[in-house]
């Protein structure tokens, strides 16, 4: 009886230590692929941050194009602009060359500006 007890705990001892091992290689390898993830994510809003700000400061600085009443919005690269003032055809599309020329930018979306 003695022998049988012993060979039982030995074989849930082993047993407890081949499943925590293989607990510990999950939970090591989740934290990994969860922390790449949320790298890509912060790279990604900084990208659209950094192409925001840009766009914004490019269309202050254009004579010609009200800068300070448009809207930059940038979600993965593609850029929306908007305005509650409404501006010229020219200065629409003068806008829209101004977003489609800085690096990063995918896309360029002025359907919320308005026109006179």
């Amino acid at each position: 009886m003695k022998k049988f007890a012993i060979a039982a705990a030995t074989a849930t001892a082993l047993t407890l230590t081949m499943a925590n091992a293989a607990f510990a290689a999950q939970s090591t390898q989740a934290p990994m692929t969860l922390a790449a993830g949320e790298v890509t994510k912060a790279k990604e809003a900084t990208s659209d941050t950094w192409i925001t700000t840009k766009v914004k400061a490019d269309l202050m600085t254009e004579k010609g194009v009200p800068g300070s009443d448009i809207k930059v919005e940038t979600n993965k690269g593609v850029v929306s602009l908007s305005s509650d003032v409404a501006i010229t055809d020219a200065q629409k599309e003068m806008a829209v060359a101004i977003a489609k020329k800085i690096k990063g930018v995918q896309a360029v979306s002025a359907d919320g500006l308005k026109s006179e």
